[in-house]
């Protein structure tokens, strides 16, 4: 089988990673005009002129990156199987299309309103009391596209910041930590559940992912179950889905779903019995789900901006090295290292032993290391 990726990032490098075991070739459709994933075939097609090429190559279709043209996966899923569906994608570009159908499935979220200007956005910051963080509609990862107003004064500064014609302003939460679960659902209805991950950012990016998050309630990761098998089988979803969450003194709270594998989902490699990237291959070619249980206790830890001392960290027994083969820059996801051990007190020690040899990167603070 040929399976065809929109996309030809980091992800569809893993993607591509995982099924070849499974016979899978890949073919990698990218629209930037400047591919990283460095295997496989790719068609490089800024003004769409190849589309037709790309797809008399392929057996089935899916995406690594959800911020495409969705006309585009629409046109694919007229000629050939396209998982998951476009539908899921229209729905995570416009997050009050999101927020909206969170909403309509009783999946708890912050409150928010819609603003397209300056003078809305103070008086949506009024009704709701500051802290509202405001963002834009469409468009904005990793933190951009985002401003946090502590007071009414600064909509019109944060609006210009923003530099969108619609925003969405959501009431600041206190929240406990932030947490995602990742799901996958075959063609035929099945779904698993990976262990829930403990999130940490560092300037709008994820840092470290530990899983399955310390010291969670089961009724909390039944909770998270929940919402996101609504999300499945609401949207008729095929693949893996991620829905990232903040967890508070009430429960949890939706912040946003990715309908692809997922930066929190990258301990699946060594750390899980089945990985994401396996398993999202397994769903979308029509095959049986591998086994979701994980196989110990890891952390997933982001090599960013720069590679930092390799060779060191090679040398740790417990450290699985993963490099995108890019060129460093500023905020640039490089790689991951993904961090076993058998208890959370030997992780701590692991993953901040391994931290030290990478430029910048953040203090190891989450709920673990704060009970450490």
């Amino acid at each position: 089988m040929r399976i065809g990726v929109l996309g030809a990032g980091q992800l569809g490098r893993m993607l591509a990673l995982a099924g070849y075991p499974l016979a899978k070739e890949f073919v990698f459709y990218d629209m930037s005009g400047s591919p990283s994933v460095g295997l496989g075939e790719v068609i490089v097609d800024r003004e769409g002129k190849y589309l037709d090429d790309f797809l008399s190559r392929v057996d089935r279709v899916t995406y690594e990156f959800e911020h495409l043209p969705v006309d585009v996966a629409e046109k694919l899923a007229r000629q050939k199987i396209v998982h998951p569906c476009p539908r899921a994608l229209q729905v995570c570009q416009n997050r009050e299309a999101e927020k909206t159908l969170f909403g309509q499935l009783g999946i708890p979220t912050p409150e928010w309103k819609m603003a397209d200007s300056a003078e809305s956005l103070r008086a949506a910051a009024e009704a709701l009391g500051c802290p509202v963080v405001a963002k834009s509609v469409t468009e904005g990862y990793d933190g951009k596209g985002q401003a946090v107003l502590k007071d009414p004064s600064q909509a019109e500064a944060a609006w210009a910041a923003i530099g969108h014609p619609k925003v969405i302003v959501e009431k600041f939460i206190h929240f406990q930590r932030e947490v995602s679960i990742i799901a996958v659902r075959s063609e035929d209805g099945d779904v698993a559940f990976y262990p829930m991950a403990e999130n940490t950012h560092h300037e709008g990016i994820l840092r470290y992912s530990i899983a399955p998050a310390p010291g969670l309630q089961p009724a909390i990761q039944k909770d998270a179950e929940k919402y996101i098998k609504a999300l499945l089988n609401e949207l008729n979803y095929v693949g893996v889905l991620t829905l990232e969450l903040f967890e508070t003194e009430n429960g949890l709270m939706a912040n946003e779903m990715a309908p692809r594998v997922h930066n929190s989902g990258h301990w699946t490699i060594e750390g899980a019995m089945t990985s994401q990237f396996e398993n999202h291959i397994r769903a979308v070619s029509g095959h049986a789900l591998g086994n979701v249980a994980a196989r110990g206790i890891s952390c997933m830890i982001n090599i960013i901006s720069e590679h930092g001392d390799i060779e060191r960290i090679l040398e740790l027994p417990y450290a699985h090295l993963h490099l995108y083969d890019k060129g460093e820059r500023p905020g640039r996801k490089l790689g991951h290292i993904n961090v076993l051990a058998d208890s959370y007190e030997e992780l701590i020690w692991r993953v901040r032993n391994c931290a030290q040899f990478l430029p910048g990167s953040p203090e190891f603070k989450n709920s673990l290391a704060t009970r450490g």
